[in-house]
């Protein structure tokens, strides 16, 4: 499968058009293509999501959507700083991704997968890692719990697509329907750490599943990746949402809140906007904490249903993006026309507002791109305007 002329083709085409590089006449027997392209995909995918893995060598690919589901390397480390110990298990390996970075906190490790290929694939890669003190067992989730040993951990990232491949929305429409079984597993470990796609419902998730602890929301660069159960043998009264963003140069934005706190918190809106706007990021929006970030930055909401928030001075240390407002338009045809005459480009997005921003742009005429950034929103008074602001950077 590996022979030289193929790692040749391999390391002279890493960087090339894969599309381009298919269509190309298949005439060197000694190659194998069909290895080759697979490995050329894999690395090419990988090269800033998994950096550990694309530096390594003789690391081998499975199908793209194997790579494509897996978590970035920044999730995965995530995920390492919650949990340590003597033992993990994770019972969906998958290409491994999770489970490698995790396990550099156990002592010793569990790696459990139906498919066989998967299988192979891992112990290959894990071994090109230098990973030691690592199991490798071929099972259905399912049927290993009911002989699976005690551990420190246990690790499930259900399949996140029905039968047709359409997302889930819903933990009991994931394969393994971890509701079935979580009780059996939270009996034979101390955690159970459980992945899950940003799309599901966290509420739904939370009356799925008793005993979560705790629900990280993860963000790599505003985009959410994840969301993050961890569930304990024992009841938990409160449980505490953490909001993560990933920001490059090692920089992470947190916040804490739970929904107790957020209920009781009573929030400042405003009709007025200020010299200042700023967005939350996706975490934070996801998990909701909308009126606590509010209290916690002392800055004031536009509307019940408008998640941006305004300020007289700049907070520096805001979770999210900050803007420098510039101007408040109505959206009468007077002040569009003139709003076109000034602003010929702008990023443009919407929030509860009647325009989504494809109408927006369509109906103001104004291209995409450019420093300038157009908010249409409804304000604490019920109004409807279009924010014109620039970005501005913030200091953490």
């Amino acid at each position: 499968m590996k022979n030289l002329q193929t790692q040749k083709f391999i390391s002279e085409n890493i960087h090339s058009d894969l599309n381009k590089l298919l269509l190309i006449k298949r005439s060197d027997a000694e190659i194998n293509y069909e290895f080759a392209f697979r490995q050329i995909a894999g690395l090419q995918r990988i090269r800033y999501k998994i950096p550990s893995f694309y530096n390594t060598k003789n690391i081998l690919f499975p199908p793209q959507l194997n790579i494509e589901q897996s978590s970035s390397e920044s999730t995965a480390l995530y995920k390492k700083s919650l949990c340590e110990g003597n033992t993990l298990i994770d019972i969906t390996g998958g290409f491994g991704i999770d489970f490698y970075f995790i396990s550099q906190g156990f002592e010793s490790a569990i790696y459990v997968e139906r498919n066989e290929d998967l299988c192979n694939i891992a112990a290959h890669n894990f071994k090109a890692l230098g990973a030691s003190k690592i199991s490798i067992i071929n099972d259905d989730a399912v049927n290993f719990i009911d002989n699976m040993p005690t551990s420190d951990c246990v690790f499930v990232d259900p399949a996140r697509r029905d039968k047709i491949g359409g997302k889930t929305v819903f933990l009991e429409d994931c394969e393994p329907n971890i509701t079935q079984f979580y009780k059996k597993i939270l009996r034979k470990t101390d955690l159970l750490l459980v992945k899950l796609s940003p799309m599901l419902d966290i509420t739904a998730a939370i009356n799925a599943l008793s005993n979560v602890h705790e629900v990280h929301v993860v963000s790599v660069e505003n985009e959410c990746k994840e969301i993050l159960l961890l569930l304990k043998p024992f009841d938990c009264e409160v449980i505490k949402y953490k909001t993560v963003n990933l920001l490059k140069n090692n920089i992470v934005e947190k916040f804490e809140f739970t929904k107790e706190s957020e209920l009781k918190v009573i929030c400042n809106f405003s009709s007025v906007v200020q010299h200042y706007l700023y967005e939350p990021n996706s975490s934070i929006l996801k998990a909701g904490a909308f009126k606590s970030i509010s209290k916690l930055y002392s800055i004031n909401k536009l509307h019940v249903n408008t998640h941006l928030y305004t300020s007289e001075n700049q907070i520096f240390e805001f979770p999210g993006r900050s803007f420098k407002v510039i101007k408040v338009w109505g959206i009468n045809k007077k002040e569009l026309v003139e709003l076109k005459k000034q602003v010929s480009k702008a990023n443009i997005s919407t929030r509860n507002f009647p325009l989504k921003p494809e109408e927006l742009k369509k109906k103001t005429g104004i291209a995409d791109g450019g420093n300038t950034y157009l908010f249409g929103c409804t304000l604490a008074d019920e109004s409807k305007v279009i924010i014109q602001c620039e970005k501005v950077t913030l200091t953490t």
